[in-house]
């Protein structure tokens, strides 16, 4: 039997996942959690064998949740979840650690077979991901100047990117406003904007928000 933690900041899908594990015999639902925070605190409480995990919830988020959960945890087997299935969300996710990503339009047969890999320690991306990623790497679009963020400028320019004030950011990832301010300078140069609006265009562009 392996122990799945659910963590969606939606609860109509986790519903559907669970009512979806469930209907497998060898799932088994232990526990839900609607945030990154909830996601490191039951995952300390239980251990789950796997962590379905969607990586865009307000918060802490799911990739800031991956790093802490793997940093506390290095064997912690994590499929991340997105509505995006753009290669630069997946490369994140798997550079920080998730042994898949999976993609919330795909089918739900590929969740069970995205699980069972993860679940047996081996990596997992769907085979239109996959190509997508290659083609990325040969056509150069993993080059892109969004691509020169480190892995915690890229989560402030995102948030950035939908709104978030750097208050509020700096709230959501426990950090000073002025480590959020100096994350945000590096952003800027990096990116060659002025704005908030422009970092928006930017993310609208790469397909990393939705319009």
């Amino acid at each position: 039997m392996t122990r799945v933690l659910l963590v969606d900041d939606h609860a109509v899908v986790r519903t559907g996942f669970r009512l979806l594990l469930e209907s497998q015999p060898r799932f088994c639902v232990v526990a839900e959690a609607e945030s990154g925070e909830e996601a490191c605190r039951r995952y300390a409480e239980l251990a789950p064998d796997v962590v379905v995990m969607d990586i865009a919830m307000p918060g802490m988020g799911g990739l800031e949740a991956l790093k802490r959960i793997r940093a506390r945890d290095p064997q912690a087997r994590v499929l991340a979840l997105s509505a995006h299935d753009d290669p630069m969300h997946a490369r994140r996710a798997l550079r920080e650690g998730a042994l898949g990503f999976l993609s919330k339009r795909s089918a739900p047969e590929a969740l069970i077979e995205a699980l069972t890999s993860v679940a047996a320690g081996k990596r997992y991306v769907d085979a239109d991901l996959a190509q997508k990623l290659a083609l990325a790497e040969i056509d150069g679009a993993a080059k892109s100047p969004v691509e020169r963020l480190s892995e915690r400028e890229f989560e402030v320019f995102l948030r950035l990117a939908r709104g978030a004030t750097v208050q509020k950011i700096a709230d959501d990832l426990k950090l000073s406003a002025s480590t959020v301010g100096t994350h945000l300078y590096n952003v800027k140069q990096k990116l060659g904007v002025a704005n908030q609006s422009e970092l928006t265009l930017i993310a609208l562009r790469h397909g990393l928000i939705e319009p």
